[in-house]
């Protein structure tokens, strides 16, 4: 009976766990696959779930957004710049981008863009486009600036370089006899000229002009073999009164030479006469010799305006008149032009000329030339102005020229400032030639 009952038990554990095992079994084969199945949905299913997320999180960004610019208005914890930050997120994360056109350019300026060089951009601006995006630079407190050692000021030139410029002094006075209306210069000595010979002197001697005449031209002694001459010389130029303010005194200092040709030492220039002296008595006047190599000639000035129209893209230049030209016949005359060039890079564009006035150092002209210029290129443009003179047989010369425009130097660049800064009034000054 103990057996029977042994056994019985024995069977009943047996069974139990044949059981378990079958449970186990059935769990891993069937339950689980439809769980997975359950939990992985299908790629279409899994995408949309997906892009719904995306929105739900935007949907998130954006609220978090408004809602730290509303707190923004009100919270002086946050700082302004974070503020503007989180406001241009916003702005540009939900702006709609806006179609634009170009609008039409007037048809007297296609000739114009026809010339210009290919990598220019003459189109219209596009007002819908977004702003270049620009890199945000570190903060630079506390670091060295190379540029800023760069500039150089008047006074820590080099003294040295200062010195070469000069070439000595030289003395002379300066009278005015009112009632013979005679302007009388006395040159009386120079000093400490540098050495043109071998044997370590000179031999100098000075040439008088009173600009703009160079006809009429006076010329000292050669002192022989010394640095400090003097030559107590005086010199008589009639000229009315009236031509004083605009006459300028020439003084030329060359080293002579038999055999070649005499070399310049330097020049001396005095514009205003009245400024050294008031001419009524005789004063004596010490100047620096200017370092030179040729005599600067004075070629004559230039008269004209210029007139800017923005709406109509006009520029009008009114070439007025010319004075105290060179002379480059040999009559002592010539026969002057203006020929007025566009330029852009360097490229002339189009050119225009004025009628020819004969026989004549100071012209009247009166003449206006025209260019049709689209205002967005007016900073990429300029004008040579040339005067020339007119020869039936030969080339026609250049008696001298200048420049306007916003990559002129000095004058030309002025005028053209404020001609752009008094748009549709006409704005004249004189000019002085210069050489090509």
């Amino acid at each position: 009976e103990l057996s029977v009952r042994l056994l019985a038990v024995v069977v009943a554990v047996c069974g139990l766990a044949l059981v378990a095992v079958f449970l186990l079994l059935f769990w891993k084969l069937c339950w689980v696959p439809w769980r997975n199945k359950a939990v992985c949905p299908s790629p279409a299913v899994a995408q949309s779930q997906e892009n719904m997320a995306d929105k739900l999180k935007d949907r998130g960004a954006i609220s978090f957004l408004e809602a730290a610019v509303k707190i923004s208005h009100t919270s002086p914890d946050i700082p302004a710049e974070v503020q503007m930050s989180m406001k241009d997120h916003l702005m540009r994360r939900t702006r709609i981008q806006r179609q634009t056109t170009e609008p039409a350019s007037s048809t007297r300026h296609i000739s114009f863009k026809r010339h210009l060089p290919r990598q220019m951009h003459v189109s219209s601006m596009d007002y819908g486009m977004d702003p270049p995006a620009v890199a945000e630079q570190p903060t630079s407190i506390g670091r060295i600036k190379p540029e800023l050692y760069k500039q150089k000021s008047v006074d820590s030139e080099d003294p040295k370089k200062e010195a070469a410029k000069t070439c000595g002094k030289i003395n002379f006075t300066l009278k005015y006899d009112y009632e013979n209306e005679t302007l009388t210069v006395r040159i009386l000595r120079a000093f400490d000229l540098p050495a043109k010979d071998f044997c370590g002197s000179s031999d100098p001697y000075v040439k008088i002009y009173l600009l703009p005449d160079r006809k009429r031209k006076f010329q000292t002694r050669v002192h022989r073999k010394t640095l400090n001459p003097t030559f107590d010389e005086s010199f008589h130029f009639p000229v009315p009164h009236e031509e004083l303010t605009s006459r300028k005194l020439h003084l030329s200092v060359f080293d002579f030479d038999r055999f070649s040709r005499h070399d310049m030492i330097g020049e001396v220039i005095l514009e205003n006469l009245f400024e050294a002296s008031d001419l009524s008595r005789e004063t004596s006047i010490w100047k620096d010799i200017q370092y030179a190599t040729t005599e600067s000639v004075d070629l004559g000035e230039i008269m004209f305006s210029l007139c800017y129209l923005p709406t109509a893209g006009r520029l009008t230049l009114t070439v007025i008149k010319c004075r105290n030209l060179k002379a480059m016949d040999i009559t002592g005359y010539s026969d002057p032009y203006v020929k007025v060039s566009l330029l852009c890079d360097g490229r002339r564009l189009k050119k225009k000329k004025t009628t020819i006035k004969k026989n004549t150092l100071n012209p009247t002209y009166n003449e206006a030339i025209i260019f049709d210029i689209p205002p967005e290129n007016m900073d990429q443009v300029s004008l040579l102005i040339s005067v020339m003179d007119y020869d039936r047989v030969g080339h026609n010369e250049i008696i001298g020229v200048c420049r306007v425009g916003v990559s002129a130097e000095g004058l030309g660049r002025d005028h053209w400032n404020e001609m752009l800064a008094y748009p549709r009034k006409p704005i004249a000054h004189w000019h002085p030639l210069v050489e090509v």
